[in-house]
């Protein structure tokens, strides 16, 4: 059921951001729109990375039985990796509006990835109970 979800999520943001870019401008559309387009571009790459994550659990798993001896490498769930990718998706998204307002260099994108480190340390901790 929550694929069904994060799928049709995907699907309805991507529609809802190209109607939207094809019928307004951003000088027209004022900061809610603006704030709609990020938020609609966070639930893409939110379901995106969700089912990147959780295909490459898949795989790296498929792979890891074949050279791991003692433990091989366990699959991750749909749940927890939708966790992840709820903080994983962010990181683009900070990056493209500092960008957009003209204050992203070096400093800003170790912040951005100092910040998606300890997110996903907390995510992790968080989850595995």
């Amino acid at each position: 059921m929550l694929g069904k979800v994060i799928a049709g999520s995907t699907v309805i943001a991507g529609i809802i951001l190209i109607i939207m870019l094809q019928t307004t401008n951003p000088s027209t559309v004022g900061p809610l729109g603006l704030l709609a387009v990020f938020f609609l571009l966070y639930v893409i790459v939110l379901g995106a990375t969700t089912e990147l994550l959780w295909i490459g659990s898949r795989l790296i798993q498929s792979i890891g039985r074949r050279f791991a001896t003692k433990r091989p490498p366990g699959r991750l769930s749909l749940q927890r990796a939708y966790y992840f990718s709820s903080v994983l998706a962010l990181g683009p998204i900070i990056a493209l509006a500092m960008l957009s307002i003209g204050s992203f260099g070096f400093y800003e994108m170790v912040l951005i990835a100092i910040f998606l480190a300890v997110a996903t340390l907390y995510v992790s901790r968080r989850s595995s109970r």
